[in-house]
C-alpha cells in the first residue's frame, strides 16, 4: 500500500510539474516571414495606417471598390476569427453591383500588422473598443459616412457592436452565422496573466494558424476546399511574428466575454441573418435565437452549408443577399 501511495504521489507531482513547466517548452521565438506586407500582397491589395485605440498606429490591409458617385451606403465586410478579407472573394462583385465596398484584415489577421503588446497594452489593441475604433477609422479615411456592415462569425459580433456604438452611421446589417450565443472559455485575470498561460496561448495560436483547422471544420463538405482557398486562408503565415500576435490576441480573448446578446433589442436597423443548416460552430438554432431577439430581422437558412457559406455556398448566399437588398431599396443602391 505504501508503494502504491508513493507511486500515486509521484504521478501527482509529475502532473503538477508538467502543468507548471510544460508550457515553457513552447518556444517564444517569432515565426519567420516578411516585415513588409506589400512584398507579398495581391495586385488589388491596398494599405493604410490607422489609429488602433492605443498610442501606436498600425498598418491595415484592405481591398475596395470605391466610386463617390455611387448612391447609398457602402458595404464594409468583416471576416471571422482566424480568417481574413479573402473569405469574401466570391461575394465582392455582388456587393459592388449595389454600392461601394471595402473589406479589410482585422488585427492581427491576413496581411495587416502583427502587434505583439504585453499586459494592459494587449488588452487595449485587441479590445472591443479598439476594434470599433479601427473599423470607423477606416471608414473615415475612405470618406464612407453610411455603412451596411457584413459580418461572418466574430465579424458579425463586431458588426452588431458597431451598430450599437454609432447607430447613425450603420444603415443595415448582413450577418452570416454571427457569434452571439456561443460561449468560449473565460478565465480570471490572475490565471491568464501567468507566464504558463501566455505560452499555452502561443502554442494554441500556432496550431490554429499553421494548420487552419477551423477552415475544414467550417465547411459542411471539406472536400470543396481547394489549394488556392487554403493558401489564401493562410496568408498571415507570410508575415514575420504572426504567431506572437495571434498569441497576444488569444490571451486577451480569455478575459473578454461576448455580451452582445444582452443588447440585441436595442438594434433597430434592418438585419439579414444567414445560417447554414450544417454549421458546426454556430448552430442554426443560435442564429434563429439572434433573429428572434432583433426587432427588424430576416432569417434565411442555407441548405448543405457550414459556417462559411460565403465560401462554400456562394450562389445561395448571393441569392439571399440580392433578394433582401432588392426589398430594401433599388438595385443600384439600397436605401435602407
Amino acid at each position: 500500500m505504501r508503494i502504491l501511495l508513493s507511486l500515486l504521489l509521484l504521478v501527482v507531482l509529475l502532473g503538477l510539474l508538467a502543468i507548471l513547466v510544460g508550457p515553457f517548452i513552447v518556444s517564444p521565438s517569432p515565426a519567420p516571414g516578411v516585415t513588409d506586407a506589400e512584398l507579398v500582397a495581391a495586385p488589388e491589395s491596398r494599405f493604410i495606417t490607422l489609429p488602433t485605440g492605443t498610442d501606436e498606429s498600425q498598418e491595415f490591409h484592405f481591398i475596395t471598390r470605391l466610386d463617390a458617385e455611387t448612391p447609398g451606403p457602402a458595404f464594409m465586410l468583416l471576416h471571422g476569427f482566424t480568417f481574413n478579407l479573402f473569405t469574401w472573394s466570391q461575394l465582392f462583385d455582388l456587393f459592388a453591383q449595389y454600392g461601394q465596398v471595402v473589406a479589410y484584415d482585422q488585427l492581427p489577421y491576413g496581411l495587416s500588422a502583427k502587434p505583439t503588446p504585453n499586459g494592459a497594452q494587449a488588452s487595449d489593441v485587441y479590445s472591443k473598443a479598439a476594434a470599433l475604433e479601427q473599423l470607423f477609422a477606416l471608414a473615415d479615411a475612405l470618406e464612407l459616412e453610411q455603412l451596411i456592415l457584413v459580418g461572418n462569425s466574430s465579424g458579425g459580433t463586431l458588426a452588431l457592436e458597431a451598430a450599437l456604438a454609432q447607430p447613425e452611421r450603420v444603415a443595415g446589417l448582413i450577418l452570416i452565422a454571427p457569434w452571439v450565443y456561443s460561449k468560449r472559455p473565460i478565465m480570471p485575470d490572475w490565471l491568464v496573466g501567468l507566464p504558463q498561460m501566455q505560452r499555452v496561448s502561443l502554442g494554441l495560436a500556432r496550431y490554429l494558424g499553421r494548420n487552419s483547422p477551423l477552415l475544414d471544420y467550417s465547411y459542411a463538405d471539406p472536400t470543396k476546399i481547394d489549394e488556392e482557398r487554403r493558401a489564401l486562408t493562410g496568408a498571415h503565415r507570410l508575415m514575420a511574428g504572426w504567431d506572437l500576435a495571434w498569441g497576444a490576441l488569444l490571451q486577451h480573448s480569455l478575459t473578454d466575454p461576448v455580451t452582445i446578446a444582452e443588447r440585441l433589442g436595442e438594434i433597430e436597423q434592418p438585419v439579414l441573418l444567414l445560417t447554414g443548416d450544417a454549421d458546426q460552430i454556430v448552430p442554426a438554432s443560435d442564429t434563429q435565437a439572434t433573429a428572434d431577439a432583433l426587432p427588424n430581422a430576416t432569417l434565411v437558412q442555407l441548405t448543405g452549408c457550414g459556417h462559411l457559406p460565403q465560401e462554400e455556398c456562394p450562389d445561395q448566399v448571393k441569392e439571399a443577399i440580392s433578394s433582401w437588398l432588392d426589398t430594401q431599396g433599388s438595385s443600384t443602391g439600397p436605401a435602407l
